[in-house]
């Protein structure tokens, strides 16, 4: 369907556009919250506590994703929540490496551990 259009100091021009009744595209308000939960989640990964962020940031990225597909387009912030869902997988893996780690390092403490060590005079 073609629409009048009038460029900015141009003509008027027929062509392929937008309805004048479509509402303006608007970002999404979960969009920042997703980033910014992402960038917690990075920040607080290594001290494990980039779990719970990390796991809010991806939810809230499901139904923001959810949210602008059923708006046909005129919910943006895309981007926000691409770069946010990849910084809250990095606090999980973050996470995840920290848990390990302290994992071994308590294997290897218990498997160091001196045995119980009685006195010279005890059988």
């Amino acid at each position: 369907m073609s629409f009048p259009q009038q460029l900015p100091g141009g003509p008027l021009m027929v062509g392929p556009g937008r309805h004048p009744l479509d509402p303006e595209p608007v970002r999404s308000t979960k969009a920042p919250t997703v980033f910014a939960l992402g960038l917690i989640a990075l920040f607080t990964g290594p001290l494990v506590g980039g779990l719970v962020p990390g796991v809010i940031a991806l939810l809230l990225a499901r139904e923001a994703e959810r949210e602008a597909y059923a708006s046909g387009g005129y919910l943006t912030g895309g981007v926000w929540i691409r770069r946010g869902v990849a910084l809250a997988w990095l606090g999980i893996t973050f996470a995840i490496c920290a848990l390990v780690a302290t994992l071994v390092v308590a294997i290897f403490n218990y498997a160091n551990a001196p045995l119980q060590d009685f006195g010279p005079g005890i059988d």
